[in-house]
């Protein structure tokens, strides 16, 4: 059957979704802010890793009442790199979140996004990405998963490694340029909800069933679509009536 990459990732979110429940909850609503930050420290670590170091700031620089940032910007390094030392490369990333803080004080004359809610997704966006360290992935996070709620779609290794797989991107388009890809073939008008969901679902599926070394193809509802699973198989797959 030939079909259109869209059709293809519109029937791969609506089997994903009858698995893992669509809308899916949003997991928190932090301001723009304080969702760079914990942006920043997620990447490449566990989400209990990350989460605990972000905490670990709230408690040591607010007392855990909403993250006094301006403290975390004026601090000692070395503070700040023991206070998130559980999570990967804190070396990197307690001075690059504190670049971060002083750049956004530089350009606003002030610590805050909240700013962003007055912009377009792509004008916020590319704010977003000319600070240092900051990519397409963390300033769709920021747009997505803060209180900004707005329409963005981050793509994660799971979310990325199903679209290979699934053949919605190529093999040889990393991460990053994923972005865009994915992002085009998402119909215009879907809310900022529905690309949430589309983010979650990819990301699950890739966690709980299409990991990295030993994906479970002999149960994926995404079989059929596959020619990854497919092909590790042992070769075509009937239609089976999902």
């Amino acid at each position: 059957m030939t079909e259109s990459l869209q059709d293809k990732l519109l029937e791969i979110h609506r089997r994903l979704c009858l698995i893992f429940g669509c809308p899916v909850a949003y997991f928190r609503a932090l301001d723009p802010l304080s969702e760079l930050v914990s942006s920043l420290l997620s990447h490449r670590t566990r989400n209990a890793a990350s989460g605990a170091a972000f905490r670990a700031l709230r408690a040591r620089w607010d007392g855990g009442r909403g993250g006094d940032w301006a403290a975390v910007r004026d601090a000692d390094p070395a503070e700040v790199e023991a206070t998130i030392a559980g999570v990967t490369w804190p070396e990197q990333k307690a001075p690059r979140i504190q670049a971060i803080l002083r750049r956004i004080t530089e350009l606003r004359g002030e610590l805050s996004l909240d700013f962003l809610a007055e912009l377009s997704v792509e004008e916020a966006r590319a704010w977003l990405e000319q600070l240092p360290g900051v990519g397409p992935k963390t300033s769709a996070a920021v747009m997505s998963f803060s209180s900004l709620r707005r329409p963005a779609l981050p793509v994660d290794s799971h979310h990325h490694r199903v679209a290979v797989r699934t053949g919605l991107i190529p093999p040889s388009v990393a991460v990053g340029p994923s972005h865009r890809i994915l992002e085009a073939q998402l119909p215009p008008d879907w809310t900022a909800q529905q690309i949430y969901d589309n983010h979650e679902v990819m990301m699950l599926h890739g966690q709980r069933v299409c990991s990295y070394r030993d994906p479970a193809c002999h149960r994926c509802v995404l079989l059929e679509l596959c020619p990854t699973g497919q092909a590790r198989m042992g070769g075509e797959v009937q239609a089976r009536g999902a």
